[in-house]
């Protein structure tokens, strides 16, 4: 089997189901991990702009994409040259155990992939329940973004314990955020990822600290790993075991 990855989680989710570089033949440049083998998939382009002249090359069985994070025209372009496609549409890591078992299937993997499954499917049956503490991740600067409880990037910290603050419900899932709002919801845990901006800790404590100008409750800051946040697949219980540990550090129960 010959598959083209355009989504970065899944390259690696590919790869620890069982595929090599002689099965994976085409690649997003961000598709960076596992960083031993990933080398060898040639590069077909971005997730937003693949070059399809290069898919074409690739000759895939297969091309794995991602509904919210590749266009739509390049399904439909896959569907117009004939190439079978496996869309991911995870909304929660709740969904992610379906799509080991599904995307397993697909590429002949799934012994592995119901394992893989298995084993976080009893992680989320141990997660802690009805957090208490208000949090919000924050994914961008300059505007400033946050990832809602909507979002997958949400769910990974609600599964862990946390009350994920809803700004904008009605809107897409990431909201621009201003420190008046973090104050009107009085959000206590202001947690900045690695990706797809890369936050310091001066970045972290000038926000806190307008918060805490305007009158608000400062929040705590802690910079978390942008890919423990959004990496669904074969990543997502490292990334959930890795917010876990955030909680013990922080002395949560």
């Amino acid at each position: 089997m010959r598959v083209v990855s355009l989504v970065p989680s899944l390259t690696l989710t590919l790869f620890d189901l069982g595929l090599d570089a002689s099965s994976i033949v085409g690649r997003t440049p961000w598709c960076i991990h596992p960083a031993d083998r990933v080398n060898d998939v040639p590069v077909v382009g971005g997730t937003k702009t693949p070059t399809r002249s290069k898919i074409i090359r690739a000759q895939p069985d297969l091309v794995v994409l991602d509904r919210d994070e590749n266009p739509k025209a390049i399904y439909e372009w896959c569907q117009e040259q004939g190439f079978a496609t496996f869309v991911c549409d995870v909304k929660h890591p709740k969904d992610v155990p379906a799509l080991l078992r599904d995307l397993s299937k697909a590429i002949n993997c799934e012994a592995k992939g119901e394992s893989m499954a298995e084993e976080l499917e009893a992680t989320l049956a141990s997660l802690p329940s009805g957090g208490q503490e208000k949090a919000l991740p924050l994914i961008w600067h300059e505007p400033l973004m946050a990832a809602n409880a909507t979002t997958y990037a949400g769910g990974m910290i609600s599964c862990v314990g946390f009350d994920v603050v809803n700004i904008e419900p009605d809107g897409n899932g990431y909201p621009v955020v201003s420190p008046a709002m973090l104050a009107e919801h009085d959000v206590a845990y202001l947690l900045f990822s690695s990706e797809p901006h890369e936050f310091n800790p001066q970045e972290a404590e000038h926000i806190a600290d307008e918060v805490e100008r305007i009158g608000g409750r400062r929040p705590q800051t802690h910079l978390i790993d942008g890919e423990a946040l959004t990496w669904m697949g074969s990543h997502t219980n490292a990334g959930l075991n890795r917010l876990l540990n955030l909680r013990r550090e922080l002395g949560l129960k």
